[in-house]
């Protein structure tokens, strides 16, 4: 079962369910993945999603990544590939997938660059990030086009349409 924890500063706007919004997102990744029946494991598969400011995501891009400005989406994954492989086998009753960190100007600015409404830019953007938790990347040229065809199939189930076709 999976469990989506959502954390946000004032800067989100409260009137927008932005918790469904992620359970959604969160979801649509694990559909397309090759861990997607994690998503039914009979015990609790946790991520934990902080809505943020781009001052808190700068500092942690800085931190971890040695990159001094902010970014749109950082994940923390929580386990390697080869635990994620053996979570099938596992008995605990919870278990800690991973972080997830959004700058709210960051992703504004992009959306509205982009034309298109935060909501669609912030599903995108989690559906990015789980990927990254459950252990996919973009490093090199073949990673990146597998985990952009997988955002874009995990989108289309949520109506949205390819965010990398005017690319």
């Amino acid at each position: 079962m999976l469990e989506v924890d959502i954390d946000r500063t004032r800067d989100w706007d409260s009137q927008t369910d932005w918790e469904r919004i992620a359970e959604d997102a969160v979801k649509a990744a694990f559909s397309v993945s090759s861990h997607g029946d994690l998503a039914e494991a009979p015990f609790t598969l946790s991520i934990s999603i902080r809505l943020s400011d781009d001052k808190e995501v700068h500092e942690l891009n800085r931190t971890w990544r040695g990159k001094d400005k902010p970014t749109n989406v950082l994940s923390f994954p929580m386990l390697e590939t080869d635990e994620l492989d053996a979570l099938a086998n596992t008995d605990d009753g919870e278990v800690l997938l991973g972080d997830m960190i959004l700058a709210y100007a960051v992703c504004a600015t992009e959306a509205e660059e982009k034309t298109v409404p935060l909501t669609r830019h912030v599903s995108h953007l989690i559906v990015h990030g789980t990927l990254h938790l459950l252990g996919l990347d973009h490093i090199d040229e073949a990673e990146a086009e597998h985990m952009e065809a997988l955002e874009v199939k995990a989108l289309a189930s949520l109506g949205i349409a390819n965010p990398y076709s005017d690319h």
